[in-house]
């Protein structure tokens, strides 16, 4: 109980921390909201004008105080440019960007824990040099150049989806998770070509301790230590990198929304960050802060159930 309460006030210390960071960066960067929205051509009355009504010549922690009341309220203000409530304008892309992510992600752990069993289980054969080439290959390709070479590939010349042609989430949720296979692979296969190799040096470690041994002793088969025994183990470290891997396939998946043409946070974010709309990248990042933490809250606890000797304190 005092671990989740400790865990709670970090939380939450960590989120009014970056909020008031953003609300600070946003005040030193050169950009006024008020002459984007009225352009270049409005005069400075009608710029200072529209600054009063926005709120934008009060001292920064009056605004910051504000923006915080509201946020516990639920309301996270109006957005400059498209002048509609922030909340509803990331409450309809939140589906878009969670659904690209945790696709990559659940393709990175189908992908990579099959692969690091096999090449582990076989290792200096034919197949662990192929797959270590592979790797090596996989790993130096940023995503958003996976995702080019995807777009090429299976776009332009195999036909298998249509590069730009998204399908809403509310008109066909089969369209929708279909265009968003191939995204979700141009995120998924760098990590898990990290995680292949991370997992193999893992196992091999592990085969190498006494109750490894023993258990082969015993008469048990490869298959039956690599499951039974060693997997366990070797995904101590993995577990790690893979919540780590999940964190950073939410920021990555901003870039490939760009890429394939994807209506989801990214766009958004990008979008208001150029017209200086601070509700609204203030909104964003505070939700992606929030993933951020929350993740590393949950893997604390997984931690706990793979290996009882870790104790939460």
């Amino acid at each position: 109980m005092k671990y989740m309460i400790k865990k709670l006030i970090s939380m939450a210390a960590t989120l009014l921390v970056v909020s008031f960071l953003v609300f600070l960066a946003f005040a030193v960067i050169p950009g006024d909201p008020a002459t984007s929205k009225l352009g270049t051509e409005a005069t400075p009355a009608r710029v200072e004008a529209l600054r009063e009504e926005m709120g934008l010549n009060r001292p920064l922690p009056v605004r910051y105080a504000s923006w915080l009341a509201g946020m516990f309220r639920g309301d996270l203000g109006t957005s400059y440019s498209y002048s509609m409530p922030v909340t509803d304008m990331v409450a309809e892309k939140i589906p878009v960007t969670l659904t690209l992510t945790l696709m990559a992600f659940a393709m990175m752990v189908l992908i990579s824990i099959p692969l690091g069993l096999y090449t582990a289980k076989h290792e200096g054969g034919t197949a662990d040099h192929v797959v270590s080439v592979l790797n090596q290959i996989i790993m130096a390709i940023p995503p958003f150049f996976s995702g080019i070479l995807i777009t090429l590939l299976f776009g332009l010349i195999l036909h298998l989806f249509t590069p730009g042609g998204y399908v809403s989430y509310t008109k066909s949720i089969a369209g929708f998770i279909g265009y968003l296979f191939f995204p979700a692979l141009s995120i998924a296969l760098p990590k898990a070509a990290m995680a292949v190799k991370l997992l193999r040096s893992s196992i091999i470690q592990e085969m190498s301790q006494d109750y490894a041994r023993t258990a082969y002793s015993r008469g048990n088969s490869t298959r039956d230590v690599m499951y039974r025994h060693l997997l366990k183990n070797a995904m101590i470290p993995v577990v790690t990198f893979l919540a780590m891997a999940l964190t950073d396939m939410i920021a990555g998946s901003i870039i490939i929304e760009q890429v394939f043409n994807i209506p989801g946070l990214g766009r958004i974010l990008l979008t208001s960050i150029s017209n200086r709309d601070y509700p609204v990248v203030e909104a964003i990042i505070v939700l992606l802060a929030f993933l951020v933490i929350f993740i590393n809250f949950l893997v604390d606890f997984i931690y706990k159930k793979i290996d009882p000797r870790i104790r939460v304190q």
